[in-house]
């Protein structure tokens, strides 16, 4: 029962260092950029007005796809490597990894 409260307190002490650290990611060429943190809570999105384009939406909507997308997979990839500290390596559901 105490190595469970351990572990607990250690899970939650790497939840609130993933909270507070962020990503950053660019798509473009920096055209779009996003600011992520590592329990994937996005702070911000960047747009370069040379990147607004009233002809072609469709290339900035691809660009905001694309830097979400690569956000919260690098987001992800930080926690799963915290996380695997303390399970492991071993995928737990529930966790984030």
């Amino acid at each position: 029962m105490q190595m469970m409260r351990k572990m607990q307190k250690e899970l939650e002490k790497i939840q609130e260092e993933l909270a507070e650290k962020t990503i950053n990611v660019a798509s473009g060429g920096g055209a779009v950029s996003i600011e992520i943190t590592g329990d994937q809570k996005v702070r911000s999105i960047t747009i370069d007005p040379d990147a607004v384009d009233p002809e072609d939406v469709a290339m900035l909507e691809d660009l905001m796809v694309t830097a979400v997308n690569e956000a919260i997979a690098q987001s992800q990839d930080m926690a799963s490597k915290k996380l695997g500290v303390l399970t492991g390596g071993l995928k737990i559901p529930g966790l984030g990894m």
